[in-house]
Parts: C-alpha cells; sequence; structure tokens
C-alpha cells in the first residue's frame, strides 16, 4: 500500500508545477479607440454577399415551389399507378427539402443574419406587461 502511495504522490505531485508553467492566455479588454473596433471594409463586404446568398436562396426557394406545385399538378393525371407513386415519392421529398430550406431562412433572418440589421428581440427579453 504504501509503493502505490508514493506513486500516486510522485504522479500527480509535478502537475500544479507544469500548469503553472502553462498559463491561459490573457485577452486585454476592448478599448473604443483600438483599431479592432473599427468597422472593418472585408466584414462589410463579406455581410454584403452574406445579404445578397440569402435574397438568392429565397428566390430559388420560391421557384422550387412553383415548379413543386405544377408537378403536384399533374399527378392526378398519371394513370399508371406505379409512376404515380413514384411522383408522389418525389413530391414528399420535396416538400420535406423546401420546408427545410424554409425553416434555415427564417431561422437565419431572426438571427439577423441576411438582412444586415439586429436580430430581434426574443421573446424572454420582452417585459411582461
Amino acid at each position: 500500500m504504501n509503493r502505490l502511495s508514493l506513486v500516486l504522490v510522485l504522479t500527480l505531485a509535478p502537475t500544479p508545477l507544469l500548469r503553472a508553467q502553462n498559463p491561459s492566455p490573457q485577452v486585454p479588454p476592448p478599448h473604443a479607440d483600438h483599431p479592432e473596433n473599427m468597422p472593418d471594409p472585408m466584414h462589410a463586404h463579406m455581410m454584403a454577399m452574406h445579404q445578397h446568398e440569402m435574397e438568392a436562396m429565397k428566390a430559388d426557394v420560391e421557384k422550387m415551389k412553383l415548379s413543386l406545385a405544377t408537378i403536384k399538378a399533374n399527378i392526378p393525371q398519371i394513370s399508371d399507378s406505379a409512376e404515380k407513386a413514384r411522383w408522389q415519392s418525389n413530391v414528399d421529398l420535396w416538400e420535406v427539402m423546401l420546408n427545410h430550406m424554409q425553416n434555415m431562412l427564417e431561422h437565419m433572418q431572426s438571427m439577423g443574419h441576411g438582412m444586415g440589421g439586429a436580430p430581434p428581440p426574443s421573446q424572454s427579453d420582452k417585459k411582461p406587461e
């Protein structure tokens, strides 16, 4: 038992010494007059590109919805039951995909992405009336 205690002590004893040699880096608080806090033209460019991509994605979703509506309208005219089932499966798949894309767009907009503005206040931020 003494040997085990000695091994444990010798193994764990240097740990605080090693930890003291590798202190975690301290990040200085941001200053308003620091260049890092000034508006970054690259950041503004990236935000503009992101907004453009969001608008393009919205347009794509709308086009896809129109195409899907056309396919749905044609399904009742298919007489072969196997072919009709295949087309209905395709419609079901695309509806799931479009719903997912729509939810992602709404989520990104609610987080303040794509419209260049700050995110709207959450329900928990509102004061009771």
